[in-house]
């Protein structure tokens, strides 16, 4: 990226405006990033950079590590992120039932929405043990070999279910990843079926998740809900058990966005009539 390209044709207060996003997308890239790495990657002089960034610090988006000029994004970029959701208050309302279900499990618990072909965390519980699920909240995964990509398909519309996989890529990560579309669409009808996502060592190593969907009030799978365990502290016997208490968190989060007909609840049998 030419600096001159910011400055020839473009009004000084715009050209400032570019820089300004073309470093918060170079800091999302690469995290805790040094100004000589970031002069040469958007092609700014070092001075124009570092004045922008002190700019970005004393408003609060960027941070400095101490004894260094190593820079990296705040929680406030999250934060402002988070309103352009559709649902806003989705965190603030699943953040109780995630930290009951890492409390009654010990696991990692994540939220995840479905952006453009990929999924993105946006709210974690962290195991309380000390080896778990590598993970961070804006990361992306794959929507493919995850269990929270696997139920926001599921429960997708089919016309936006095709779009959304035309723009997959079925990349191999592990000997247990589905890599076909048809392979993929067979998984979605066993999620659906049996009202729960797994993964099974299909992203990361020694890893099984399961996961279910949340609905919003017109009952359309709006995030996933999922629980992460290493495969050594995993017990294939506990998984109803488990789904009951994803279902249980979903119908709660569920029921605050005026979802009124759960989904994932067994349907009612029909009240027997008086002979």
């Amino acid at each position: 990226m030419d600096d001159n390209s910011f400055d020839s044709k473009q009004p000084e207060s715009v050209a400032a405006v570019l820089k300004v996003f073309a470093i918060l997308q170079a800091l999302s890239e690469r995290n805790e990033t040094g100004i000589s790495d970031l002069s040469v990657r958007l092609a700014m002089p070092k001075a124009t950079v570092y004045r922008f960034l002190q700019t970005m610090k004393t408003l609060g988006y960027v941070r400095q590590e101490t004894d260094s000029e190593r820079y990296g994004l705040t929680m406030k970029v999250f934060e402002l992120g988070t309103k352009a959701l559709q649902y806003p208050d989705l965190v603030e309302l699943a953040k109780l039932p995630m930290q009951m279900l890492s409390d009654r499990t010990g696991e990692t618990i994540h939220l995840g929405m479905l952006i453009d072909s990929e999924i993105i965390y946006v709210h974690k519980v962290d195991s309380r043990h000390s080896l778990g699920m590598y993970s961070r909240v804006g990361r992306r995964a794959p929507i493919h070999c995850t269990a929270i990509g696997k139920v926001l398909l599921a429960w997708e519309d089919a016309a936006r279910r095709d779009q959304v996989l035309a723009g997959a890529e079925f990349r191999k990560f592990r000997d247990n990843t589905i890599t076909t579309p048809a392979a993929f669409m067979a998984e979605l009808d066993r999620t659906r079926e049996q009202g729960f996502g797994e993964d099974r060592e299909e992203f990361d190593e020694h890893i099984r998740c399961i996961g279910v969907p949340i609905f919003d009030r017109l009952n359309q799978a709006v995030a996933g809900l999922s629980i992460s365990f290493p495969t050594f502290r995993y017990d294939e016997a506990r998984k109803p058990e488990i789904f009951g208490m994803l279902r249980d968190a979903s119908r709660t989060i569920s029921q605050q966005l005026g979802c009124t007909s759960f989904p994932l609840d067994p349907p009612e049998e029909p009240a027997r009539g008086r002979r």
